[in-house]
């Protein structure tokens, strides 16, 4: 998740626009890192934890539940 909040930084510090998806697990923890490296708002988006032990379809259904959501962190 740190080398992810990273790549978010550098993408926002090039002016890119770029969002954080984490699992639930790593949302306070996201909160805690973004913050203690100047970024508190940093735009984050969560899905329901546990993602590494989820078939392919349920990666899919999970991206699907949560791209209204990235698009609107995107767009913000």
């Amino acid at each position: 998740m740190s080398c992810g909040l990273r790549d978010v930084l550098g993408f926002e510090a090039m002016g890119r626009p770029a969002v954080l998806v984490c699992s639930s697990a790593f949302a306070q923890t996201a909160a805690d890192q973004s913050a203690a490296l100047g970024a508190p708002a940093l735009r984050r988006v969560t899905v329901d934890h546990p993602v590494q032990d989820r078939t392919d379809d349920e990666l899919t259904r999970l991206a699907v539940s949560a791209i209204e959501e990235l698009l609107a962190a995107l767009s913000a």
